[in-house]
């Protein structure tokens, strides 16, 4: 997530989470609440009370499955392929942010 992103979805600017990053500033409790709210985490991970929970991602075997086959086609036609879901991936970020 970037910060533009993180500050839109806590309701504040981005240079205000840029100073919480470098700490330049310390975020208030009600800030704290709703950083960790945004970020799924406790306010005891945010302040360093507590280590983060790892994340865990486990992908779709359909997605896999496919991958593998594209690793198995000429490199050519792999870069077709990457470059279709590539094309994809950018235009759904984008509308991600329009939306």
């Amino acid at each position: 997530m970037t910060q533009v992103e993180l500050a839109k979805k806590i309701g504040t600017i981005q240079s205000l989470i840029s100073d919480y990053e470098r700490e330049r500033l310390r975020p208030n409790p009600e800030m704290l609440a709703r950083l960790a709210i945004a970020l799924d985490v406790t306010t005891d991970e945010i302040i360093g009370l507590k280590p983060i929970k790892a994340e865990t991602f486990e992908p779709s075997l359909k997605v896999v499955k496919r991958m593998r086959a594209v690793e198995d086609l000429p490199p050519s036609k792999q870069k077709k392929v990457l470059s279709v879901i590539d094309t994809f991936l950018e235009n759904e970020k984008l509308k991600q942010r329009a939306g």
